[in-house]
């Protein structure tokens, strides 16, 4: 089943007034790193600060073999490699997972602008629940984030993806 989002915004339009739009594509690409590629359910997408789209990715570290194939990761690669450029100023990054140490601290590098995330991880989250890494002071780059964008869709996923892993039925429906 494919997923149909409505078009993008027009371009121009401030990216934060489109905070669930980008994220419910962000929670597509989560859905095709389940279904195409049995992988853990997270979605990533980088906007320019136009509205444009510079990556998206989603978990690729068992198909991938490579532990650092985290979908932030792998949208921030897409995206540094179409502009030629590891600074990814100005940018948004939409993930449906809270991100980990690894995966904050490359946002940080990035020097995106902003960092929007769905649910939280109180196991391994780095932007507030287990480590609040983009907010060290100490850091010579400031992140904007906004955490909890569709948080009960993308928790919905990543509960029904283990559940399922442990031969368990689903708690509550998902879409896509």
């Amino acid at each position: 089943m494919v997923e149909r989002l409505p078009p993008p915004p027009p371009l121009g339009v401030p990216v934060h007034d489109q905070d669930e739009y980008w994220m419910q594509h962000a929670l597509a690409l989560a859905a095709r790193a389940e279904r195409e590629f049995n992988e853990i359910p997270v979605g990533a997408v980088l906007v320019g600060s136009d509205g444009a789209v510079l990556g998206e990715g989603w978990n690729l570290n068992i198909a991938e073999h490579d532990p650092s194939a985290h979908a932030e990761i792998v949208a921030m690669r897409q995206a540094g490699k179409a502009l030629g450029n590891h600074r990814l100023l100005g940018s948004t990054l939409y993930v449906t997972l809270e991100p980990c140490a690894m995966c904050a601290m490359a946002v940080v590098h990035a020097r995106a602008s902003r960092l929007v995330y769905a649910a939280t991880d109180p196991k391994t989250g780095a932007c507030g629940s287990v480590f609040n890494l983009l907010e060290d002071p100490r850091h010579n780059h400031r992140v904007e984030l906004h955490g909890g964008v569709l948080a009960k869709e993308a928790s919905t996923r990543l509960t029904n993806y283990f559940r399922a892993k442990r031969g368990k039925p689903p708690l509550l429906p998902t879409l896509g």
